[in-house]
């Protein structure tokens, strides 16, 4: 079974390289980590930050050499929105909604796989009925608790890969971790901590600490939550595609056997 996953973050994927070999490979501006275990063939990819990066890279990808692929994965870390989620509890979204409007004038609400998501439930993650796809990151408290009225979590790239995955017939779904609670304000301003790629520099982080060193203790927390979360969430997925693999292979030995 040939299944695609996306991460936004480097740190959001790395704790899979602990437990399974990946080679990596560059497809135009994507970064490609490649891997095999259990009748599975895993493509994964890096789309960096945002909604505009992750419709670009997984159409890059999923209409690539690399294809075609049997299912997608959306996932990484997300804000919770509502009180009763914990630090590293993956939730599995029934529907993706995105902030903005969509230029066609189509649906902002996408639903994810039927079959993906009951076989995510199936395996321990947490049902939630709304992703919300933010066009920008929310940082405080206050928007968190109010989105929370309608959503279950917030994060920024779900739509667009879900959206890009259906266009060409592909069963999508989209999973993530909690890295930071709804009654928390990010510790600094994010979207000041990105390069161009979407990926988190280091010297940004810095030196916005130099410029707000009160946020030191609160960014030491976020990274240890998100440690967590990145350690939860892959652990989940790696269970999660063998399974996958698994009752693709049964339904297939099954009609070819006349049993549907």
């Amino acid at each position: 079974m040939r299944i695609l996953v996306t991460f936004a973050l480097e740190n959001e994927f790395a704790p899979w390289s602990s437990i399974r070999e990946f080679k990596s490979a560059n497809l135009g501006d994507a970064d490609v980590r490649l891997a095999a275990f259990s009748s599975v063939e895993l493509t994964v990819v890096l789309t960096g930050v945002g909604a505009r990066r992750a419709s670009m890279a997984t159409s890059e990808i999923i209409r690539s050499e690399y294809g075609p692929f049997d299912c997608c994965i959306s996932s990484g870390l997300a804000g919770g929105l509502r009180d009763n989620y914990r630090i590293g509890e993956v939730l599995v979204a029934r529907n993706v909604f995105s902030e903005s409007p969509r230029a066609d004038g189509s649906s902002q609400s996408l639903q994810s796989s039927e079959a993906l998501l009951s076989f995510a439930a199936e395996g321990g993650a947490t049902i939630a009925e709304q992703f919300y796809s933010a066009d920008h990151i929310v940082s405080t408290a206050a928007e968190k608790q109010l989105l929370g009225d309608t959503y279950d979590v917030v994060e920024m790239e779900s739509f667009e890969i879900l959206h890009e995955s259906q266009t060409v017939g592909v069963p999508a779904v989209a999973i993530r971790a909690i890295s930071d609670l709804s009654a928390e304000d990010l510790p600094m301003d994010m979207s000041q901590v990105f390069t161009d790629e979407g990926q988190v520099s280091i010297p940004r982080v810095l030196g916005q600490v130099a410029l707000r060193p009160q946020s030191l203790p609160g960014l030491i927390r976020l990274g240890k939550n998100s440690s967590i979360a990145a350690e939860s969430l892959v652990r989940f997925l790696d269970s999660y595609v063998v399974v996958l693999a698994g009752r693709i292979a049964q339904v297939e030995t099954k009609s070819a056997a006349g049993a549907y």
